[in-house]
C-alpha cells in the first residue's frame, strides 16, 4: 500500500540527525516503529509530507527545514524566574527540567543561565531553530480503519500489543516525530 496524506497507518523505523552532523539524536532501530495516523497531526509536517507516496520496505533520507520541523527559536519563550523556585535542585547551565504547562501537560524546559538571585529558562522545543534529518525505513502502510480515521487514535492489535511512542526525546508524549496512542 502506498501512504496517502490521510487516514494511512504507518510503522516508521528512523534515525534522527542533523545534517552534516553524525550525533544521533533519536532512533528508534532495533526497537518498536513508530506508528501513527497520516493527516492527524502527530508528527511534523515536513516529515509526515516527505512519507506520503512510500511503501512497505521503502527507505529514504529526508531533510526536513527548520519551518516545517519545530520552527524557529522563539525569543518569547524564554522565562526568568526565582532561584527558589529551584530550591533543591543542583542547577547546571543545559540542564532539562520537566514542569507543567498552562493546560496542564508535562513540558521541558532547559536552565538556560542562572546566578545567585534568578534563574532563565527557555520552554523552546529542544529542536527548535535546527534542520532535521531522517533516515526512515517504512516497517508497514495499511489504511486506517473508520474507528481509527474518525478518532485519529490507534487501535491496539489482535495479541495486545499497542502502538509504540518509545524515542529518547520527547514532543508532546510521542517521541520528537509525535506519535499515536491506543485505547
Amino acid at each position: 500500500m502506498t501512504i496517502n496524506a490521510e487516514n494511512s497507518v504507518v510503522s516508521l523505523e528512523y534515525t534522527l540527525t542533523q545534517p552534516g552532523q553524525s550525533d544521533i539524536l533519536d532512533s528508534n532501530k532495533g526497537g518498536a516503529p513508530l506508528q501513527f495516523i497520516t493527516g492527524k497531526g502527530h508528527i511534523i509536517p515536513g516529515l509526515e509530507k516527505a512519507l506520503v507516496g512510500m511503501k512497505k520496505g521503502e527507505s529514504s533520507d529526508i531533510l526536513v527545514q527548520v519551518v516545517d520541523a519545530y520552527g524557529e527559536i522563539n525569543p518569547e519563550a524564554f522565562q526568568t524566574l526565582p532561584k527558589e523556585q529551584f530550591e533543591g535542585i543542583e542547577l547546571q547551565e543545559g540542564m532539562k527540567l520537566y514542569g507543567q504547562g498552562e493546560n496542564g501537560q508535562t513540558v521541558q524546559v532547559v536552565v538556560k543561565s542562572f546566578n545567585d538571585t534568578e534563574v532563565t529558562i527557555d520552554f523552546n522545543h529542544p529542536l527548535a531553530g535546527k534542520d532535521l534529518l531522517f533516515s526512515v525505513t517504512i516497517a508497514d502502510a495499511r489504511e486506517a480503519t473508520a474507528d481509527e480515521a474518525m478518532t485519529g487514535q490507534l487501535a491496539c492489535d489482535d495479541i495486545g500489543g499497542c502502538c509504540s511512542t518509545s524515542t529518547t526525546n520527547s514532543h508532546n508524549s510521542g517521541g520528537c516525530c509525535g506519535g499515536g496512542h491506543c485505547h
